[in-house]
């Protein structure tokens, strides 16, 4: 009798695992305290973009369900109001969602496919530490409210505790990463890291899962894009170049061969550039005399704007520009996604290091110019 109850079982059981479409995935979601939203929007990439490719209503109890079809694994997301749900799906799956839209830190929660379980692994990591952050914030606030006129110095005080905490997630995800490596879920999760910070990491990502988690086309365009910054990592041979100076005059990389030269990528626009421009200036009058030069490459395409933030920064060393933002072509070749950019060239032409900003130049200089 207990057998034939077993064998009743497995045959529902195969009975709704045959029923489950193949040829499409399903999310069945359910929002508490929706307020006074009612659309639901999913959307799916396309061309590296995310694009809204499907709406409903939720129901009276907040549920709503998409049906759709998708050539091949692939990231979603799920949108109510100011609220964004990343998901991953495939022909075949059945997910579950669920959040609480009252939450302020958007946690939610995932289950139905293999996909979606990762994400839902590193949902929690990045969830525990926003309630880190989120308590540190209360913390602050309280502490501010005692003592307004200390605002700056508590917020100095309290300052290393949340980089602490951005340490602690950064090597959970790298972790992370590294223990799911051929899902998508892994893919995302590294490109949650700053690309400036974790350049060398996400590179060396893209080399080892090339094989794994090609065919989609959000992976590709990474995995290209890591191998063209693969070119000038450190160590590789800084790529040659000519730009003009204001004056028309041809200034090229070769020109610094046998010194340390800092190729500084910056704009009479960009504040943290601008910034910066006191500790480059002091590095240089420190240094200018030790085989050490620098040599500025603007984004500007206002040159009156350039030479007024030269004059106006005091900055000394040679001045070269194509006058044409991010689309110029040593821009292209170096990389350069943002400002400030910077490449330490040593003196046979490689690139000794990257991102170095004020004391961190300083030592670096300090320890190699002797």
């Amino acid at each position: 009798m207990r057998l034939k109850n077993l064998s009743l079982i497995v045959l529902i059981a195969i009975a709704l695992t045959a029923c489950k479409p193949k040829d499409s995935f399903t999310i069945d979601g359910t929002f508490q305290n929706p307020g006074t939203e009612k659309k639901v929007f999913l959307y799916g990439m396309q061309s590296s973009q995310m694009v809204a490719i499907d709406s409903t209503n939720l129901s009276e109890k907040g549920e709503f369900k998409f049906i759709r079809k998708t050539p091949s694994v692939d990231f979603f997301r799920v949108s109510v109001g100011n609220h964004e749900f990343m998901l991953i799906a495939k022909n075949g799956d059945g997910i579950k969602l669920e959040a609480d839209l009252a939450d302020k830190t958007m946690a939610y929660k995932i289950s139905g496919a293999n996909e979606v379980e990762k994400l839902s692994e590193l949902n929690t990591i990045r969830n525990n530490f926003a309630k880190q952050v989120e308590k540190l914030q209360v913390d602050f606030e309280a502490k501010v409210a005692k003592q307004p006129q200390n605002r700056a110095t508590i917020l100095e005080e309290m300052k290393p505790q949340y980089e602490s905490y951005i340490k602690q997630l950064n090597t959970q995800i790298l972790k992370f990463a590294a223990d799911n490596k051929g899902t998508l879920a892994s893919f995302y999760a590294m490109n949650t890291l700053s690309p400036q910070e974790f350049e060398a990491e996400l590179v060396k990502f893209a080399d080892e899962v090339k094989e794994e988690i090609k065919g989609n086309a959000t992976v590709d365009a990474f995995i290209k894009q890591m191998a063209l910054l693969k070119t000038v990592q450190v160590g590789q041979v800084a790529p040659a170049f000519t730009v003009n100076t204001a004056d028309g005059k041809p200034v090229s990389l070769s020109d610094y061969k046998g010194k340390y030269v800092l190729v500084d990528f910056w704009a009479s626009w960009c504040q943290p550039c601008r910034q910066e421009n006191p500790n480059v200036v002091k590095v240089y009058n420190k240094y200018k005399t030790k085989n050490f030069d620098i040599l500025g490459i603007s984004l500007d395409t206002d040159k009156a704007a350039w030479l007024g933030a030269i004059n106006a920064d005091g900055l000394m060393w040679t001045h070269v520009s194509e006058l044409k933002d991010f689309n110029g072509e040593t821009v292209k070749k170096y990389q350069v996604q943002a400002i400030p950019t910077s490449y330490l060239i040593d003196p046979t032409g490689k690139i000794a290091a990257k991102n170095l900003r004020g004391d961190e130049l300083d030592a670096f200089l300090g320890k190699t110019l002797r």
